[in-house]
C-alpha cells in the first residue's frame, strides 16, 4: 500500500514539475524559443540618414557577406530619432546607421551597449567611448574655393578668410540650425585658441562681419554658390566637396585648414531591445571591418575610420592634414552656450 501511495506521489511531482516548465506555447520554454528565434533571425531593420552612395556600397556587401536581408529606411537624422522615440516601447529598428555622436550621445537612452570585435582595429581616437558606440566614417570641415573667383587670393585657412578682398563672398549656413557650420564653428574655436578664449570668440565675430549677413539656407547651398560661381569661398566638409571634384568640377579645390580640421565621427548604435539584436551585432562588426572600410575608401568620398585601407587617388591621406580633436565633453555639454554666444555676436554685427 506505501509502495502505491509513494508511486502516486512521484507521479504527482513529476506532472507538477512539468507544468512549471510549460506554458501557453505547448510546453515550450519561452525565453529558450525566443533566442533560437533571434538566432535563427534573417532580418534587419536600418534606419540612416546616410546617401545613397554609402547605402548602394555597403548594403549589398553586408547581405552578400551574412545572408542576412537588410530592411532599410532612409530619412533625415532629425526624423529618424524621432521615430525611434516614438517606437521606444515596441522598437521597430535594430540600428541606426550614421549618426552625430552628439544626438547619440544626447539620447544614449535609446540604445545598448556593444563593442565591435574590431574596436581596437580602428584609429585611437574614434574607438569605442561614452561619446562614440561604434564609428563608421569619419568627415572633416574643410574650406572650398573657387579658383576662377578667388585667382591670386591666398587661402590657407581661416585667417585668411579675414581678407578684405572676400567681404561679401564667403559662404556659409546657420550654426544654429546646420550641424556642418556648428561643426565649423566648434572648430574654427579649438584651433583659434579654445572654446572659452575671448581672441577666438574674436576671430567668429571678424569672419561673420567679412561674411557680411551672407548666411545661405542650407549646407548643400554653401558648396552648391561657390560650384555655380556665386560665392567666392564657402565653409563646408569634406564628402560633397570631394564628390564634386570627382564628378569633373575643375573649377573648384578643397583646403583644410593650416591652423588645423577636425574630423568627427558618423556613428552606428543598437537600438534597445531591438527585434534582431544579434543581427545588429553582426552590421556593426562589418561596418568596422577592413573589408567594409575598403568599400568607403575605395567607392564613396567617405573617409574610413581605420587606417590600414587603402585611399583612392583623389582624396588626400590624413596623415598629410594638420589634424586637432574635437572636445567632446565639452562640446556637448556647452552647446547651446556656444550657439548663444554666436547668436549674441551676429546680432550685434547685424545691428
Amino acid at each position: 500500500m506505501k509502495k502505491k501511495i509513494f508511486a502516486i506521489l512521484s507521479l504527482a511531482l513529476a506532472i507538477s514539475l512539468t507544468a512549471c516548465s510549460s506554458n501557453d506555447s505547448g510546453g515550450k520554454d519561452v525565453s529558450n524559443d525566443k533566442q533560437t528565434k533571434e538566432n535563427s533571425s534573417n532580418t534587419l531593420v536600418v534606419y540612416s540618414p546616410n546617401s545613397e552612395g554609402i547605402v548602394s556600397s555597403i548594403i549589398p556587401a553586408f547581405e552578400e557577406s551574412t545572408g542576412i536581408n537588410v530592411e532599410l529606411q532612409q530619412a533625415g537624422t532629425g526624423e529618424l530619432f524621432t521615430k525611434l522615440k516614438g517606437e521606444k516601447a515596441q522598437p521597430v529598428a535594430d540600428v541606426i546607421w550614421g549618426s552625430a555622436y552628439s544626438l547619440f550621445y544626447e539620447n544614449k537612452d535609446l540604445f545598448d551597449e556593444y563593442v565591435s570585435t574590431n574596436d581596437s582595429e580602428l584609429i585611437k581616437e574614434y574607438q569605442h567611448n561614452e561619446f562614440i558606440p561604434a564609428a563608421d566614417k569619419l568627415d572633416g570641415s574643410c574650406i572650398i574655393i573657387n579658383k576662377d573667383l578667388v585667382k591670386d587670393i591666398k587661402i590657407e585657412g581661416y585667417e585668411d578668410l579675414l581678407n578684405p578682398e572676400l567681404k561679401g563672398k564667403i559662404a556659409t549656413a546657420d550654426p544654429t540650425s546646420s550641424s556642418s557650420a556648428f561643426c565649423h564653428l566648434t572648430n574654427m574655436l579649438k584651433v583659434m585658441g579654445g572654446y572659452e578664449d575671448e581672441k577666438a570668440w574674436q576671430y567668429v565675430k571678424d569672419l561673420f562681419t567679412n561674411v557680411d549677413g551672407k548666411i545661405q539656407s542650407s549646407s548643400s547651398s554653401v558648396y552648391k554658390t561657390v560650384a555655380d560661381g556665386e560665392m567666392a569661398v564657402g565653409l563646408s566638409y569634406e564628402d560633397p566637396v570631394m564628390q564634386l571634384k570627382k564628378d569633373g568640377a575643375d573649377n573648384i579645390d578643397i583646403v583644410y585648414m593650416k591652423e588645423g580640421s577636425i574630423f568627427l565621427p558618423s556613428v552606428t548604435a543598437i537600438v534597445k531591445n531591438a527585434p534582431n539584436q544579434e543581427n545588429a551585432k553582426k552590421f556593426i562588426d562589418f561596418i568596422t571591418s577592413k573589408e567594409a572600410q575598403q568599400i568607403l575608401a575605395s567607392q564613396t568620398t567617405n573617409r574610413p575610420v581605420r587606417d590600414d585601407v587603402e585611399m583612392n587617388d583623389y582624396m588626400k591621406d590624413l596623415k598629410d592634414i594638420k589634424l586637432d580633436q574635437e572636445d567632446y565633453e565639452y562640446v556637448t555639454s556647452h552647446q547651446k552656450e556656444i550657439v548663444e554666444k554666436y547668436k549674441e555676436i551676429f546680432a550685434d554685427i547685424q545691428g
